[in-house]
């Protein structure tokens, strides 16, 4: 009687295992996300995976080991970047660019980051408001906030002539690791 208990606990505690198991891996895989992003993105994944999960991309691009993934959601775009198969950037482009959208932006993050880092640059002429939306406009300065609310990630909201108003979230290191092989050509 004794080895039919021990059998019997032994084909529990398997069943049990196997329950456990596809849990633990799911959940081996969420730790890869060092920031989830706009409900959809996740800074760390495997940007081929998000391909097949969410196919409904606009457009892609490669350029060596750089890869990104085009979204639309309504008249707004979310540029997805990886750099080794990895995403590094989550960037959504706002549209129409205006004074009141950057304005609501950067409340709603001083809210939940605190104060920003200014990085904006405007040339020495552009003192006020006005002259320097058109310095923006014109593509002679850029206005920049920048948060950094954890080592591993930051925010940066940006209104420029090329993106427009943009709110983007970054992976620090694989950004970091990114932008040294640009400088040296890969």
């Amino acid at each position: 009687m004794y080895p039919q208990k021990s059998r019997l606990k032994l084909v529990c505690l398997l069943s049990l295992m196997l329950l456990i198991v596809p849990q633990v891996s799911s959940v081996r895989a969420d730790q890869t996300c060092t920031k989830r992003v706009f409900n959809h993105y996740c800074l760390g994944w495997d940007i081929r995976q998000l391909q097949r999960k969410r196919p409904t991309y606009i457009h892609e691009q490669s350029d060596g080991e750089r890869f990104a993934l085009i979204y639309t959601e309504g008249r707004e775009k979310i540029y997805v970047m990886a750099y080794q198969g990895l995403i590094y950037k989550v960037l959504r482009q706002y549209q129409p660019a205006t004074l009141l959208g950057y304005e609501d932006l950067r409340d709603d993050l001083e809210k939940r980051h605190g104060s920003a880092e200014d990085l904006s640059r405007f040339p020495e002429h552009a003192r006020g408001l006005a002259s320097k939306i058109g310095a923006i406009r014109r593509g002679e300065g850029k206005a920049m906030l920048v948060w950094q609310p954890d080592e591993a990630w930051r925010v940066e909201l940006s209104w420029t002539r090329e993106m427009g108003l943009s709110l983007a979230y970054i992976a620090n290191q694989m950004d970091r690791l990114q932008r040294k092989a640009r400088e040296k050509g890969y």
